[in-house]
């Protein structure tokens, strides 16, 4: 070969390198480029109304400059929320149910702000769809066009039916559809109106230190879960014994000493030999803390971790605290015997007791709980509609099994009886949660659902602060809901 030709190859290899270190330098802004167009669609879709609705977004000022907002509805078109406008064009939101929706619904203040789905729809409500020859009539007139309207998945006569069943008793009920997560009614007392809370805003705060008004509790309250926390207790025990635990028995006297650890049964009652299923259906608590002393703690921690113990609630928009469940293997005697059966560190919230209780409901299978269904122009026409969706399983389609055995059986021959007979069929466990230094105090718990062939399941939990028994108090609590829904 001649030095042309060398030459030549060379020349031929070296323009094939920089062929290549073009095509990859082109690739790669063809990629960044796709990116980045993928994410401001990302963002468009699934993202930009987050922002937007961000409170802090200086853009809703400009948007309530020239939209009236729109107005908060139930499933069933009830006005929750609206805002009606005088002769000089001054605007008032005005809530015709009173305290009745007080928490979920929300208010929209002028300077303290706003809370519940007046918050969470900030943009939605802010936003006007109408129709553009509409709109731009507005813009020549200089007048506002009317805002888009929010459909919640609420029951107006669940959430009354919830309200009047709580009575005086401050403390939370909340409803949902297993199968759906839509959130059906969800109560809270003490409550607040808010069509004054403008006015009434100093006093009820200086109130907060002791009542706590604005608080929701029903995903906000923690509570130790009292006997309700017996579901969890079962499902580790059953998880621990998966071949075994139908044969367990205990001998129940009444109490339980281990290391100088003393328990007794609710009222030293005795209930004698009970295996596990009647240890649950009679609400032993000798026997719980029994079964307690025979776990793995740290086994049982990691099955509350997957319950969604100490980690945020995957729920949309709603403000909820954390459950705490503490307990692990290196726990004393006493904790592992009050962890057991509901008291002790375990804290809870209503609506994360209400999710354990419809995912067993729906075959172990939790879907997030969700509270806006819709949102529509003025005229009712459709803007966006949003769908369930499963978060996913949280028991497996066998334990949820057993447990709504273990569910059917308090109600038919146990502490949930005031629930049998009824044109449904019910399922659930009662709770009589102690707290404070005064023996006997206890707040009043229920968590179940209700079932017949010709409407959707729906599940309840429900809590009422310093009632007392759950069997007497929260269970007809939960049936005068029952019954709304059923009629």
């Amino acid at each position: 070969m001649d030095r042309k030709q060398k030459e030549t190859q060379k020349g031929k290899k070296q323009n094939s390198v920089n062929n290549r270190e073009f095509a990859v330098i082109t690739y790669c802004f063809i990629g960044l480029f796709l990116c980045t167009m993928g994410y401001f669609v990302y963002f468009q879709v699934a993202k930009s109304e987050d922002f937007i609705n961000n409170p802090y977004n200086s853009r809703q000022e400009n948007f309530e400059k020239s939209v009236v907002r729109g107005k908060i509805l139930s499933a069933g078109g009830e006005i929750l929320a609206e805002t009606k406008t005088d002769g000089e064009g001054n605007e008032t939101r005005v809530y015709p149910y009173e305290n009745l929706f007080s928490h979920i619904v929300g208010y929209s203040t002028k300077d303290h702000g706003r809370a519940g789905v007046e918050s969470w729809a900030n943009f939605n409500l802010l936003r006007s769809n109408a129709f553009f020859l509409e709109k731009t009539m507005d813009k020549v007139t200089d007048e506002k066009s009317i805002g888009d309207n929010v459909v919640t998945t609420l029951d107006y006569s669940l959430q009354n039916a919830a309200y009047q069943a709580l009575g005086a008793y401050n403390g939370a009920i909340a409803v949902m559809e297993p199968a759906t997560g839509k959130i059906l009614a969800m109560v809270s007392k003490p409550d607040f109106d808010p069509n004054t809370i403008q006015e009434n805003w100093d006093r009820i705060v200086a109130d907060e230190n002791s009542e706590s008004v604005l608080l929701n509790r029903a995903s906000q309250g923690l509570y130790p879960p009292g006997s309700t926390f017996k579901v969890v207790t079962a499902l580790e025990f059953i998880r621990q014994n998966p071949d075994s635990y139908p044969d367990y028995t205990y001998a129940c006297n009444g109490s339980i000493k281990e290391n100088n650890s003393k328990l007794s049964c609710f009222s030293g009652e005795v209930h004698g030999s009970v295996d596990l299923r009647r240890s649950f259906v009679k609400s032993c608590n000798t026997s719980f803390a029994n079964i307690g002393l025979s776990l793995n703690g740290d086994a049982f921690a990691e099955t509350c971790d997957g319950l969604l113990f100490n980690t945020a609630l995957p729920v949309e928009k709603l403000d909820t605290s954390k459950s705490s469940f503490v307990l692990n293997g290196a726990s004393s005697t006493s904790e592992v015997m009050e962890t057991s059966i509901g008291q002790g560190k375990t804290l809870v919230t209503p609506l994360h007791m209400l999710m354990l209780t419809a995912s067993i409901a729906n075959r172990g299978v939790l879907m997030r709980p969700y509270v806006i269904d819709s949102t529509q122009n003025h005229e009712g026409g459709a803007v966006k509609t949003y769908s369930p969706e499963p978060y996913g399983p949280l028991f497996s389609e066998e334990e949820a099994e057993i447990l709504k055995d273990y569910m059917k059986e308090t109600v038919t021959g146990g502490t949930a009886s005031k629930l049998s007979g009824m044109s449904y069929e019910a399922y659930g466990k009662t709770g009589s949660a102690e707290f404070g230094t005064n023996k006997g105090d206890s707040h009043a718990w229920f968590i179940g659902y209700a079932h017949r062939e010709d409407k959707e399941d729906i599940a309840i939990a429900v809590i009422m602060e310093r009632a007392g028994i759950g069997s007497a108090y929260a269970v007809p609590a939960a049936k005068n809901v029952f019954d709304a829904y059923y009629q």
